[in-house]
Formats: structure tokens, C-alpha cells, sequence
């Protein structure tokens, strides 16, 4: 039993000092990012997509944001479920108010049943564009785009090498509450590994019209539950790129709720899962931890049940080791996007000294939902998402088997995305 725990102990120290670097690596990418890109830095012509099913809490700021953008030329195509949906009337309002042109807002007429809502509502949205425009912005209906947002996200564009440019969201909820901790601490890991895969955000992501042009993305997004994590193997076939743009760490500050939080992380492990290039490694990573952490608890276990009391204080060193590491991990992190985050004028004070002692067991706590998240999505072939029932059967097999409008109570079972 003493060797059980000696080896759970190195075994959960490997685990987590393998994840420094990668961690590291963001930090420091994060460190090094300019907020303004040079001012004779080349603005094309582009079109701004957002796709709406609802009207989300943050919809309003998110349009008004969008309207002020310090960016010669560019118009807002945002696609809506349909006329009757409560987020067209917020649209006409903002227009009405803001007495501008500038925002077009179109319903929904194509529902294709082979792909999402969110594939169809880009798909149309593009193809109402004429040649004029160089490229198509995606962003998502709960991020709010400071003044530079537009600029920033094309500016990396310029390089020949680069098809995409994206940027990431990162949490400050004003309620911190146990499932807005456990989305937060879940969300600053897979941040670190979409910034080390390339794996593209669609919450802010703009594109070359011409790597639409000159491939095969376009059908794929006819035949695609999402639009944004089959980037980096579309654009690599053609030598090309996705840029990260550390300067466009959205802050998300919704609101979550425990049962939200579970179908949205299935959802993105689906994802991942269905067009993530390296998913057999996320899911063997994924899964090592789970059971090397649940191997050191019952090594723990069974060690006091029988005395071995050396082998429970390895077992117990290792688990602590472990948590207080990925703990340790978000501070720089924190500390980096929050130095992103100021410079643009944002508050960031959300994590109060009782939110910050909450962290310590909110880690475990998102391991735990984590693993049982993973067995989800390996295994689920129908998801809903916003009212809408979906049928998976493979990365391009996928069918729309349920639809109605939209209702007040999808926002209440399922508040933490657009469209």
C-alpha cells in the first residue's frame, strides 16, 4: 500500500508539471500582445456576422459595441431565428435609436436540416456579400467588442501565412456562484489548450473571403454542427494559419446556473470531439487525470482503513500537490487577462477575497463534473441547443430533427451561448 501511494504521488506531480509549459506559454503570448495594430496598418472592406436565436442579457451592449468601432469600413449582417424572434425587436429598436444603416438585420429563410442554425445563419449571411468585401467577422451575441475590436482581429490578416484570426473568452461573472466558478476554472484550461492546438473561437474570428473562395469551407459549414473548430486542419491543407490575437480576451460576465453549465461544456467537448484534430490526446489527457486523481482517493482510503499511514500521506500529498497546482496555474493567467482586459478601460475586479477561497475546492469540483462530461459527449448522439434537437451521427452527418421558434423558456435551459 505505501508503494500505491509513492506511485499515485509522482504519478499526479507528472500530471501537473506538464501542463507548465503550455500555461507558460499563454502567459507569455499574453505578455507580449499589442493592444493597437500600427496606423497604417490596411482596413478592408468586412462584414461583421452575428447569428441570433434569443435575445441574450448582454444583446444590447453587444449591438451598441459593434456600431462603435474605430473602423473605416465595415457593415453588421446579423441573421435572426425569424421575425416573431424576441431578439429582432431588440435589433429594430437599437437601429430606431441609433438612427443608422450601418446594422442589417435579415431573418433566417434557409434552414438547412444538415447542419446547426448557427452553420445556416453564417452560411446565408455570406452569401448575401458581394465581391467588395475582404473579410467576414464572426462574433457571438454575448461578447462585447471594445472601440479596436474590429481593427485588432483583421490587423493580423495582412500576413499572407494567416487565413484566420481569433481571439478567446475568458469569465469575470458578477455572480460567482459554484457553477460560474467551476465554468471559470474550466473555461482558463481550455483556453490554454485552444491556444496551443490553434483551435479557433467563434465568438470573435474573422476570415479572408478568399480562403472562403479557394476552399471547401463553405459546404463543410453545410454539413457542420460548428464553424469554428475545423479551422485549423481546413486552413493547414491550404499552408495556411489561424492567428491568435492575445489582445481579444473577451470578458463574459453572465450569469450560470449548475444544469446550464453542464449541456454548454458537453456541447463544446462535442465539438471537440466531432473536428478537434488532436481529440484522442484531450480525451486521454482528460481521462489519465480522472483516474489518477480517483486511484490516489482510494489509495488514500484504503491506506488509512489499514494503517498504512505513509502511503495515505503520499496519496494525500499527491491530490494536494495536484489541486494546489492547478490552482497556482490561474493566477498568471488571471493576472495577464486582467492586464488585457484594463488596458481597454474594463473593470476586472470580480474575484473578491471569498470568491478567490471558494477556487480551492471549486477545482476538484470541476474535475469531477469534467470527467463525467467527457463519458457524455463521447457517448451522445442527440443534443439540444436552444429548443433545437440535433441528431450526430458523424463530423459531417449531422441532421436537424426538432425545431420550433424560440421561447422564453430555452433562454432558462440553455442561457450560455448565441446562436
Amino acid at each position: 500500500m505505501n508503494e500505491l501511494g509513492v506511485v499515485t504521488f509522482w504519478t499526479l506531480l507528472a500530471l501537473a508539471l506538464g501542463q507548465v509549459p503550455l500555461v507558460w506559454a499563454f502567459v507569455r503570448a499574453l505578455r507580449r500582445g499589442k493592444q493597437d495594430p500600427p496606423a497604417a496598418q490596411p482596413c478592408p472592406k468586412a462584414a461583421v456576422v452575428i447569428c441570433l436565436r434569443g435575445a441574450d442579457p448582454f444583446l444590447v451592449d453587444c449591438l451598441e459595441a459593434i456600431l462603435d468601432q474605430d473602423y473605416p469600413q465595415y457593415d453588421v449582417r446579423v441573421v435572426i431565428d425569424s421575425r416573431e424572434d424576441p431578439a429582432w425587436q431588440v435589433v429594430q429598436d437599437v437601429i430606431r435609436r441609433r438612427t443608422t444603416d450601418k446594422l442589417r438585420p435579415t431573418p433566417l429563410t434557409e434552414r438547412r436540416d444538415t447542419c446547426s442554425l448557427k452553420c445556416s445563419s453564417v452560411l446565408q449571411a455570406i452569401s448575401e456579400l458581394d465581391d467588395s468585401y475582404e473579410v467576414v467577422a464572426l462574433l457571438d451575441a454575448d461578447t462585447i467588442p471594445h472601440s479596436g475590436w474590429l481593427r485588432q482581429l483583421v490587423a493580423p490578416l495582412a500576413d499572407d501565412q494567416v487565413g484566420a484570426a481569433t481571439g478567446n473568452r475568458w469569465y469575470m461573472p458578477a455572480d460567482a456562484n459554484w457553477a460560474a466558478l467551476v465554468r471559470y476554472v474550466w473555461n482558463s484550461a481550455a483556453v490554454v489548450q485552444m491556444f496551443c492546438h490553434r483551435i479557433a473561437w467563434g465568438g470573435t474570428l474573422a476570415l479572408k473571403t478568399k480562403v472562403l473562395r479557394d476552399s471547401d469551407l463553405l459546404d463543410r459549414w453545410g454539413h457542420a454542427f460548428c464553424e469554428d473548430t475545423m479551422l485549423h486542419r481546413v486552413l493547414r491543407r491550404r499552408g495556411l494559419r489561424v492567428a491568435f490575437v492575445p489582445s481579444l480576451m473577451m470578458v463574459n460576465r453572465e450569469a450560470c446556473q449548475m444544469p446550464g453549465y453542464f449541456r454548454w461544456v458537453r456541447r463544446q467537448m462535442l465539438t471537440a470531439r466531432l473536428y478537434h484534430p488532436r481529440w484522442l490526446a484531450v480525451v486521454g489527457h482528460g481521462l489519465i487525470t480522472s483516474l489518477a486523481q480517483a486511484a490516489a482517493v482510494g489509495v488514500l482510503i484504503a491506506a488509512m482503513l489499514t494503517g498504512h499511514w505513509q502511503g495515505a500521506a503520499w496519496a494525500g500529498g499527491g491530490l494536494a500537490c495536484y489541486q494546489i497546482a492547478m490552482l497556482l496555474f490561474l493566477a498568471p493567467m488571471e493576472v495577464g487577462v486582467r492586464r488585457v482586459v484594463g488596458a481597454r478601460g474594463e473593470p476586472t475586479n470580480w474575484l473578491a477575497a471569498t470568491t478567490a477561497a471558494k477556487l480551492l475546492p471549486a477545482v476538484p469540483l470541476t474535475q469531477t463534473i469534467y470527467s463525467v462530461v467527457l463519458i457524455s459527449a463521447i457517448l451522445v448522439r442527440r443534443v439540444e441547443w436552444r429548443g433545437v434537437s440535433y441528431q450526430i451521427d458523424g463530423p459531417w452527418e449531422i441532421r436537424l430533427i426538432e425545431y420550433a421558434p424560440y421561447e422564453a423558456s430555452h433562454a432558462t435551459a440553455d442561457a450560455m451561448a448565441s446562436l
